[in-house]
């Protein structure tokens, strides 16, 4: 199969230096982008119906900005006035300088790991005396709350948003030679707005394990699964899959 048209399920890089423009340039391929799943916050009445009582809580667990913004959303919603004393736990310092849109960034309250959630349990462990709110999609890796039950925490996850399908009527997807997963989501959302897609030879990408079994559960051919020790990143698999593919 040559590739000539790629479908990325995922928003536009906003980084001009992106190394998707350089996989396209010397490919001499095109590569859309297009998210095929998006986010909803819960309004309260939904909240409501999971009894979660925020101000009973000492801390906040942030894995994202969109759990930022959904927990401050409810919270004015709930009418709910989050305590000064309250401590947050983020996974990333972008995430913690990212609270300064709602809160006064303090060193004593703001406590941040670097990327990985292992590491922010880690951290989390030093502060057993909480009892720990984490804000949550109704979808979340698995590890979440394992981790936090291996180190003993008091801890509740709570939904505040959802993960949906994105509305991709307007999409032609018989044009795309390739079409590049990350989530199962996305496959979800594949099988929803495309009902009776048939891949036929239409390449499709996965990253991750979770995101490479959707694929087969869903019927459909995996071509190209990322990461792997030779090709670490989704856009070094597809310009070496490309490169092959090109050449046959």
């Amino acid at each position: 199969m040559k590739i000539n048209k790629i479908l990325v399920s995922q928003p536009t890089p906003t980084d001009p230096k992106s190394p998707y423009y350089e996989v396209a340039s010397s490919n001499n391929v095109t590569i859309d982008f297009r998210s095929f799943i998006q986010v909803e916050g819960l309004d309260a009445k939904t909240f409501r119906k999971q009894r979660i009582d925020i101000l009973s809580y000492s801390a906040i667990v942030f894995t994202s900005k969109f759990a930022v913004d959904h927990f401050f959303r409810l919270c004015t919603e709930l009418r709910v006035a989050v305590p000064e004393m309250m401590k947050y736990f983020c996974i990333s310092e972008s995430i913690a300088v990212y609270l300064q849109k709602y809160t006064v960034y303090r060193k004593r309250k703001i406590f941040h790991a670097a990327g990985k959630f292992a590491e922010l349990v880690d951290i989390m462990k030093k502060h057993k005396e909480e009892n720990y709110l984490v804000p949550l999609s109704d979808v979340h890796k698995e590890e979440i709350p394992l981790l936090l039950d291996k180190a003993k925490l008091t801890y509740k996850i709570a939904t505040f948003y959802c993960t949906v399908s994105s509305d991709l009527h307007d999409v032609d997807i018989k044009q795309y030679d390739l079409l590049v997963f990350f989530s199962p989501q996305g496959i979800a959302s594949l099988r929803e707005n495309f009902p009776d897609f048939e891949q036929n030879d239409t390449a499709i990408a996965a990253f991750g394990p979770v995101t490479g079994k959707a694929v087969t559960d869903a019927g459909l051919r995996l071509d190209l699964q990322a990461p792997t020790p030779e090709c670490p990143s989704m856009t070094m698999a597809i310009d070496n899959f490309v490169k092959q593919q090109n050449k046959k």
